[in-house]
């Protein structure tokens, strides 16, 4: 087990947006979160390298090598991350300065963590972009590069240092179909040729069964199920999972799920799925559903089971 979230609750002043998070993360494994936009997949990433919005907090436990990343101070916290955890943000054009070069952005990774002058640096940056096949666009400016290009680059930086686990949010929200396949095939290989770990947040569960080992399933800013991704094809168990799985197209047909997801200001009663739930029980509306261990690799919050 190389990182483990223990009871981590995370606030917006006084509103409790994510509830009881506990999972963990295996050395060489692709773990991958997913749900519908604002199920707060990405507040958990955050908080993971303690990097969470101001107005918020968490409390409760990430601990990487035996340490809580939440009680960390800043010049602690930030020897770790870009260096033993990395994260790819959403949108790569928000995360570039646009007035340096490139090759230069990622040059800064070498300065700060490793102490390299600028010239052993740019060694190090040559090698990397020469190994993700873009030694090209070395010397270029954000605005010149497409949005694949611009992730590929924000791959580069997350792998600069060969960090022990990588965080990807939605790393091919701005990019076409084709593009999304050949950025996820390069995650998978450097997370799987360098026995890497990889924490893949995404919406699409229909990418999950190529590239997850297991998966965790949120809605309403808790989780729903958590599994082996072949069990969560074709053994899913909670309602909003097979849902989800009944969302992929099939056959040119779409079916979608039926409501919204609420505002986590302001949930429902009892299950936070209850008002979309086609299975619903009456105790649903009044109890919160604990989160049931059915195997050493199986977890489901529903009482349907």
């Amino acid at each position: 087990m190389l990182l483990e979230i223990k009871n981590l609750n995370i606030f917006f002043r006084n509103y409790l947006y994510i509830e009881d998070l506990n999972f963990f993360v295996n050395k060489g494994e692709i773990f991958s979160i997913v749900g519908e936009s604002g199920s707060g997949k990405t507040l958990t990433g955050l908080a993971t390298i303690n990097l969470l919005p101001d107005h918020f907090s968490a409390t409760g436990k990430v601990l990487f090598k035996s340490k809580n990343l939440l009680e960390l101070d800043l010049t602690e916290i930030r020897k770790i991350r870009g260096k033993e955890i990395s994260y790819i943000f959403q949108d790569p054009s928000a995360s570039l300065n646009p007035v340096l070069k490139v090759g230069d952005q990622v040059s800064e990774i070498f300065i700060y963590h490793l102490g390299l002058s600028k010239k052993e640096a740019e060694k190090k940056v040559n090698e990397i972009f020469q190994k993700l096949k873009i030694p090209h666009v070395i010397k270029s400016y954000p605005h010149q590069l497409s949005g694949g290009m611009k992730q590929r680059v924000m791959i580069a930086i997350a792998v600069a240092l060969q960090p022990e686990i990588i965080i990807a949010d939605e790393p091919t929200t701005a990019v076409d179909v084709t593009v999304q396949e050949e950025i996820l095939d390069l995650l998978f290989l450097i997370t799987k040729n360098e026995n890497k770990s990889l924490i893949l947040i995404t919406h699409d569960i229909n990418i999950l069964g190529e590239y997850a080992d297991r998966v965790m399933v949120m809605y309403a800013g808790r989780v729903m199920e958590i599994a082996k991704v072949e069990s969560i094809f074709k053994d899913a168990l909670h309602p909003y999972t097979k849902a989800l799985v009944e969302c992929v197209p099939n056959r040119g047909k779409i079916k979608g799920i039926p409501g919204q997801i609420p505002n986590l200001k302001d949930l429902p009663s009892g299950c936070v799925f209850n008002p979309r739930c086609k299975y619903k029980l009456t105790i649903c509306d009044k109890e919160k559903p604990p989160l049931k261990s059915l195997s050493s690799q199986h977890f489901v919050r529903c009482f349907l089971h």
